[in-house]
């Protein structure tokens, strides 16, 4: 994907937050790009009116990588949480079926991206619910510390991403045992040195 920014001079130097911010975006894949940048772009862009609480920062670099984060954990909580729900509905059978057919039809890969940015849409309108219940509850009715607050955000930071850990590997393992099943005559080696 080539991005293009136009040159602009300001105060007599060439403004390279653009320059930095096209060589970011140049390294982020369509699938990060859709499915962790911009719904954390819109967590904050919508947190604020809804909620009052304002993510925005100066930095363009950091705020990037904030909105990166933010739209990481999103996308999380829409696989773990919101996925298996969906799946309910409208489930893929067999995930070998799946490695096999997206090997023969490439289109497959990009309908799956864009299944997976629906259940990151879903998990964003969930989270700024969420958001907005927790300032009604916390802020306006309850007094926590904000010290108290952060231990147990970072308590379900680690869980959601031990159990995003755990469903990856599985993830691996099928596509691993797709592998030997489908290739028992072309087994991979590895060199014990590795």
């Amino acid at each position: 994907m080539e991005l293009s920014f136009p040159e602009k001079r300001i105060n007599g130097f060439t403004n390279q937050k653009f320059t930095k911010m096209k060589e970011i975006l140049e390294k982020i894949s369509t699938y990060n790009l859709f499915n962790y940048l911009l719904p954390g772009a819109l967590f904050v862009i919508i947190a604020k009116p809804l909620t009052g609480y304002n993510f925005n920062l100066d930095s363009t670099a950091i705020g990037i990588a904030l909105y990166y984060f933010i739209g990481m954990v999103i996308s999380r909580i829409g696989s773990l949480a919101i996925e298996p729900i969906l799946n309910k509905f409208t489930p893929i059978d067999d995930y070998s079926k799946y490695i096999a057919a997206a090997k023969a039809d490439l289109k497959i890969e990009v309908l799956s991206e864009a299944r997976n940015l629906y259940r990151t849409s879903i998990a964003l309108a969930i989270s700024l619910m969420v958001l907005k219940g927790y300032k009604w509850i916390f802020d306006d009715t309850l007094e926590w510390s904000n010290a108290t607050l952060i231990v147990i955000f970072l308590v379900l930071l680690i869980a959601l991403f031990v159990l995003s850990h755990k469903k990856q590997t599985e993830y691996i393992k099928g596509r691993i045992d797709n592998h030997y099943n489908n290739n028992t005559n072309n087994p991979i080696t590895f060199n014990k040195k590795d």
